[in-house]
């Protein structure tokens, strides 16, 4: 047996959220090992800022060594109804193909059941439900890939192809105080499970990473809700087998793994990054 080749050079990945955090660190995986890159984030003050963003996030991953692919950008909300067409069609222009996409939902704001209101629960399900859900779907009709033999380039749309979405642990148990992401989550979890059976006779894999604790900075805002967000990562981390966050680099791994034809076998499947935290099989 020789040593594990991913067989990411070449292929092209939509990175939603590909930004900052997670997404960003995922993109670099990608791309250390080959791929190509078409990275997306929604503008939540203007769209120039989230140009800005991207392009200091697609410059660099230009700069990355090893077999290096390439990256370029979409300012996007998956909110928007227009955000499947838009984003396909610029990495078809851009790269020529789309063999997967990462779909970071995003993280759903703080609040108990009693003090998250209807209009809190409107927004995030268009954009964290809705718009991955859509996403998914105009993208399991859309991806190039391997026949499931892996005999090479498939002429039929939508045949092989890999979609990962980003999760959470509310998936397995609820998390105090974030009763949107208790309430959404585990129904992505159901559509990840749903489109593996719709689209695994074609080859397709789905499946879903859930991560716990990764030091980015939103877990660091997270963590300041609680008090000081040093002594907050400590105290947690004491609740974690491994007795430490795992870093971005840890989740990427995993995530560019997931989506590679390495992982050929995997799908329909809800895969902690989590240090052991998740307490449930």
């Amino acid at each position: 047996m020789t040593g594990m080749d991913l067989r990411l050079r070449d292929r092209v990945y939509l990175v939603t959220g590909g930004s900052r955090g997670l997404g960003f660190a995922a993109a670099l995986a990608l791309v250390a090992d080959g791929a190509h890159v078409m990275l997306s984030a929604p503008h939540k003050s203007t769209a120039s800022a989230a140009a800005d963003r991207l392009t200091q996030a697609a410059a660099a991953l230009r700069t990355q060594d090893g077999p290096a692919g390439n990256a370029a950008w979409a300012v996007a909300d998956n909110a928007d109804t227009g955000t499947p067409g838009l984003l396909i069609a610029a990495a078809r222009e851009r790269f020529g193909r789309l063999d997967g996409a990462l779909i970071s939902v995003g993280g759903s704001p703080p609040g108990t059941i009693a003090d998250t209101g209807d209009d809190a629960w409107r927004s995030a399900f268009e954009s964290v439900f809705l718009g991955a859900v859509r996403l998914a779907r105009v993208l399991a009709e859309n991806l190039d890939g391997e026949s499931p033999d892996g005999g090479g380039s498939s002429p039929l749309r939508g045949t092989g192809g890999s979609i990962l979405f980003v999760l959470a642990a509310s998936v397995r148990a609820p998390l105090p105080g974030l009763a949107i992401s208790n309430g959404l989550f585990p129904g992505l979890a159901g559509v990840v499970k749903t489109l593996a059976d719709e689209h695994g006779p074609a080859g397709m894999r789905v499946n879903g990473l859930l991560p716990v604790r990764i030091a980015t900075d939103r877990v660091r805002q997270l963590d300041a809700l609680l008090g000081d967000p040093d002594e907050v990562r400590a105290r947690v981390s004491q609740n974690i087998p491994l007795r430490r966050y795992g870093e971005p680099d840890e989740f990427a791994r995993t995530a560019a793994f997931v989506l590679s034809p390495a992982a050929s076998y995997i799908t329909g499947s809800m895969i902690p990054v989590d240090g052991g935290a998740i307490r449930s099989f």
